[in-house]
């Protein structure tokens, strides 16, 4: 297994875990249902599948 010759310092450890953290999901309010969703992603609303404030599918079931 290798093993680094010499030590890193602790900005540099620091600046390479700057991207490590986590990112809130951007959400969205649909203007025809008034749902909170994730964006661009369809989502369920009374059993109808919405995607872009369209309906897409009726009776939808989860599988």
């Amino acid at each position: 297994m290798a093993h680094p010759k010499r030590r890193h310092s602790t900005s540099r450890r620091d600046k390479r875990r700057t991207h490590d953290s986590l990112s809130t999901k951007a959400l969205s309010v649909d203007a025809t249902t008034g749902e909170i969703h994730v964006r661009h992603r369809a989502h369920v609303f009374e059993g109808n599948l919405f995607y872009k404030g369209k309906l897409v599918a009726e009776g939808y079931q989860k599988v």
